[in-house]
C-alpha cells in the first residue's frame, strides 16, 4: 500500500482522519458559539423586576424630569404649571420660564440626569443642562448650561416643589446680565 522513499499522501489513503478531524473541529466550535448564544438570550429574556414599584416610581420621576423639558422647550405655561406645587419657589420659576417665553423665539434645552436620591415622598433629581436660547430665527442665540437640583414630591403624582443650583429658567435675566458694557473698573 505504502512504498518505501514515496512521500506520505492522506488524500490516497484509505483513511480520512485528517480531513475529519477538520470538520469535526468546525463543526463543534459552531456548535459551541450556537450555544452560548442560545443560553445567553434565553439568561436575558427571563430577567423579572426585583422590586417593581419601586421601577415604577423610577419611570414616573423620569417621565416628569422629560415632561418638565418638553413643557419649558415647547413654551407651553400650562403644562409647566401642572407639574409644580403652587408654592413661592415654584411661582418664580414660573415667572421666569413666562418671560424667557416672550423673549425667545426658539428655546433647545437638554437635560441629563445625573443621580436620582429618594427619601420617602421627598425626591431629589440632580441633572446637568444645556440650552440655547434664540430671540429669532437668524439669532445666533446665547448658550448656557449648569448643573440642577429638581426637588420633587410625591408617589403616585409626582410634582416639582423647587429647584436649586443653576435654574434653567431665567435666561432672560443672565442675557442681561452677560450684555452688560464694562464698567470704569472693568476691561
Amino acid at each position: 500500500m505504502f512504498a518505501r522513499g514515496r512521500a506520505l499522501d492522506l488524500a490516497d489513503a484509505p483513511f480520512h482522519t485528517a480531513r475529519t478531524m477538520h470538520m469535526t473541529k468546525a463543526f463543534l466550535g459552531g456548535l459551541a458559539i450556537l450555544t452560548l448564544v442560545g443560553l445567553a438570550g434565553a439568561g436575558c429574556s427571563g430577567k423579572t423586576i426585583q422590586y417593581p414599584e419601586d421601577h415604577e416610581r423610577y419611570l414616573r420621576i423620569d417621565k416628569a424630569v422629560e415632561s418638565l423639558r418638553k413643557a419649558y422647550v415647547n413654551k407651553n405655561a400650562s403644562a409647566l404649571a401642572a407639574l409644580m406645587v403652587p408654592v413661592d419657589a415654584t411661582d418664580r420659576l414660573q415667572q421666569e420660564a413666562e418671560s424667557d417665553f416672550e423673549t425667545f423665539h426658539d428655546i433647545d434645552m437638554d437635560f441629563r440626569v445625573e443621580r436620582i436620591m429618594i427619601d420617602s415622598d421627598d425626591i431629589d433629581v440632580y441633572v446637568h443642562w444645556s440650552g440655547l436660547w434664540k430671540k429669532d430665527a437668524e439669532d445666533p442665540g446665547i448658550r448656557h448650561r449648569g448643573h440642577s437640583r429638581l426637588q420633587w414630591v410625591g408617589t403616585a403624582s409626582i410634582l416639582l416643589v423647587g429647584m436649586q443650583g443653576d435654574v434653567p429658567f431665567g435666561a432672560k435675566g443672565r442675557m442681561a446680565f452677560t450684555n452688560q458694557p464694562p464698567g470704569p473698573g472693568r476691561k
